[in-house]
């Protein structure tokens, strides 16, 4: 997968940590592009609360700069 936002280490830990109904037996390769299209999926809404965390931040300093970080549509 082009977009890997995890480490093979990091997707075994997590696998290997939560505790599931039933037990599966993924292959790793499979695994691998599970967690990261859940990365993927969840990167908008964490963007927008990080985003939101930011500018309630900068308004408690500073109004006009928190509006121009609000009205800043940059890349992400």
């Amino acid at each position: 997968m082009s977009n890997e936002f995890l480490t093979d280490q990091q997707v075994k830990k997590a696998f290997h940590e939560v505790h599931l109904e039933e037990n599966y037996n993924f292959l790793e390769e499979d695994l691998n592009k599970l967690a990261n299209i859940f990365v993927m999926a969840a990167t908008p809404a964490i963007v927008a609360a990080e985003r939101k965390k930011c500018v309630t931040f900068v308004r408690s300093l500073n109004t006009q700069v928190a509006k121009a970080l609000e009205d800043f549509k940059g890349e992400v």
